[in-house]
């Protein structure tokens, strides 16, 4: 099939999500085009089955704010007929799916027939999508989509709350490349790089945003320092982070934190880790904990959105409330203490991930596609 993806070209898990299933669907043979403003992040390579088609954005005084989705929509249809694409798969409702409605509806004015598949992850949805000034916009765009899914049944529950949906969604769970996180040997994970010998590490990683609570991941640590020598690394960059250093200085714990900022290097980094932290007011699914798990790394985290369907409680690791840092930091601190339950955890939390392996989600997106037509 011919194929194009419209994301978000960022650290974020949407964009993350979007690249590797671009690249996953090149290399069974499908021809696949990026449509965005930047090349995505994760994008490794171009290829005579992957390509990347960028969004320009001239410069207008008339406008305060550049109208990215009339940009978007027009390379949407410069590249469906050029290419003779037969799917537009849109990750993100606002704009993407709006600015694909309209694509669609230019080129069926042209003759051209182009299907669209959207995709809901998450602040599209809970924050963005259900505020009064873009909420009818849309509820519309993904009532005209020709099929849509989201990466849980959390999300999907959310959808249905919050806007009247008369198509049916499809739940379809993000997905990871167990093989990335397949160390070699142990030499290639070199601990002793980043801490001692009798030092546990923890592990945040996200895009600094308020709604994923890097104050939290702070003084969670702080506490678990106290009981055990430790060392917290802090993947991204995002508007929380200058918070967070200021407040690992205040608590006097600056030295035992490592601001690493974002990365394409999160296997090598999850290797090294102990415990993934993650205390987020939402998420949808949660990819950086399926990561972690993947990396043998147990996960604590809060109980909010898809997190429950991800992290089992007890089993891959442990779920607290929102906001309960004491709780979170008594979780770390009891298996960090217990060699032999850290082990068990980071066994059951690796053979977890495998539910969520991109062979077994790659057929669904494939059969979506197909069921188009």
């Amino acid at each position: 099939m011919k194929i194009g993806i419209v994301c978000y070209p960022t650290f974020g898990g949407s964009g993350v999500v979007a690249t590797e299933l671009g690249m996953a669907l090149a290399n069974k043979g499908h021809e696949v085009h990026f449509i965005t403003y930047n090349q995505p992040v994760r994008l490794d390579f171009i290829s005579y089955n992957l390509h990347f088609h960028e969004v320009a954005l001239e410069e207008y005084p008339l406008f305060q704010y550049q109208p990215y989705e009339l940009a978007l929509s027009t390379k949407m249809v410069e590249v469906v007929e050029r290419y003779q694409l037969e799917v537009l798969h849109v990750h993100y409702a606002i704009p993407h799916a709006y600015a694909a409605y309209m694509a669609k509806k230019m080129l069926s004015d042209k003759g051209i027939k182009v299907k669209v598949v959207t995709t809901l992850h998450g602040t599209d949805i809970t924050l963005v999508g259900s505020h009064p000034s873009y909420k009818t916009a849309v509820e519309f765009s993904i009532n005209m989509s020709d099929e849509v899914t989201t990466v849980s049944s959390s999300l999907k529950e959310d959808t249905l709350r919050l806007f009247n949906i008369q198509k049916d969604i499809k739940v379809v769970y993000n997905f990871i490349d167990g093989m990335k996180y397949e160390m070699a040997d142990e030499e290639e994970c070199k601990r002793n790089a980043i801490a001692n010998e009798n030092e546990r590490i923890l592990t945040h990683i996200s895009n600094f945003r308020p709604v994923k609570r890097v104050l939290d991941v702070i003084q969670i640590f702080n506490e678990v320092q106290k009981e055990i020598p430790s060392k917290l690394l802090m993947v991204g960059d995002g508007p929380e982070r200058s918070k967070a250093e200021k407040l690992a200085v205040v608590l006097g714990i600056s030295d035992k934190i490592l601001f690493l900022g974002n990365s394409n290097e999160v296997a090598k980094l999850l290797c090294y880790s102990d415990v993934f932290l993650l205390p987020s007011e939402t998420e949808s699914f949660g990819l950086a904990a399926l990561e972690a798990m993947a990396a043998n790394t147990v996960v604590i985290s809060s109980n909010t959105g898809g997190l429950p369907e991800v992290n089992i409680h007890g089993e891959t690791g442990y779920l607290s409330d929102l906001g309960d840092v004491n709780s979170m930091a008594n979780h770390a601190i009891s298996i960090l203490k217990d060699e032999a339950k850290l082990l068990e955890l980071k066994r059951n939390a690796k053979e977890h991930t495998k539910l969520f392996s991109l062979d077994k989600v790659l057929p669904q997106y494939e059969s979506i596609y197909k069921a188009c037509f």
